[in-house]
């Protein structure tokens, strides 16, 4: 039997800063990572990530939501099927995957 559960998986940005020990690379000022998370809500799905970061020795300092995969549709966001892989990852491990991480360099201008 199969246990009906409410969780959902929420598309997260969240912005990190330095930290020693974080693997970001030794240039970087911080970096954007893209999250996929599951909750009950998307403030659980925040909460989980930004626990399970700094855990890891980063620096969490600003979240998006981008909503679920539904909201996402709706908004006319066109998602790849290995990003809905992800996705259906998140939710079946009750985990969140860090999908993407795109650092930040500071401007030398």
């Amino acid at each position: 039997m199969t246990k009906e559960t409410r969780q959902q998986v929420y598309t997260l940005v969240i912005e990190v800063g330095r930290k020693d020990g974080d693997g970001l690379p030794e240039t970087s000022i911080g970096a954007a990572l893209m999250c996929y998370a599951s909750g009950v809500d998307e403030a659980e799905a925040v909460r989980e990530t930004v626990a399970i970061l700094k855990r890891a020795d980063m620096a969490p300092l600003d979240v998006t939501g981008y909503g679920t995969l539904d909201e996402r549709l709706a908004q006319g966001h066109e998602i790849e099927q290995e990003e809905r892989d992800l996705m259906q990852r998140a939710l079946q491990e009750n985990s969140v995957i860090v999908a993407q991480m795109t650092p930040f360099y500071a401007d030398k201008s």
